[in-house]
């Protein structure tokens, strides 16, 4: 069975967007919980090197699904287009929830019912 994953993307951690939420308590908590199998933060995945990041991750043919916890869904599939086309990823098996200007909690559970419902 293929691994779960979800990378929570902050915006170089600057954003006032981000800035309500605890993000190390939100990857603890997914982390505890055992809703995804790995966890990681990234401070800016649409920039160059995220594209890099991403590439080199998802070579791994036994991720099933990545989760991104950031931006708006619609403009991940965007940003991440490239990214996936090089490592080969099917697109399909990113699911994106927008968690902006979310508090802690909030965030928390919309992670959990993005994971849920895919």
């Amino acid at each position: 069975m293929g691994k779960k994953g979800l990378l929570l993307c902050v915006c170089q951690g600057t954003c006032p967007s981000f800035q309500q939420m605890n993000i190390f308590e939100i990857l603890n908590t997914m982390r505890r919980e055992r809703l995804v199998d790995f966890v990681a933060i990234h401070p800016q995945l649409c920039a160059e090197d995220g594209d890099v990041y991403l590439s080199t991750l998802l070579k791994d043919e036994q991720i099933e699904k990545l989760y991104v916890a950031g931006c708006d869904p619609n403009m991940q599939k965007k940003m991440f287009r490239d990214a996936f086309e090089q490592s080969g990823f099917d697109r399909s098996k990113h699911f994106g929830v927008d968690i902006r200007n979310m508090t802690t909690e909030q965030a928390i559970e919309a992670i959990k019912k993005l994971i849920q419902s895919s």
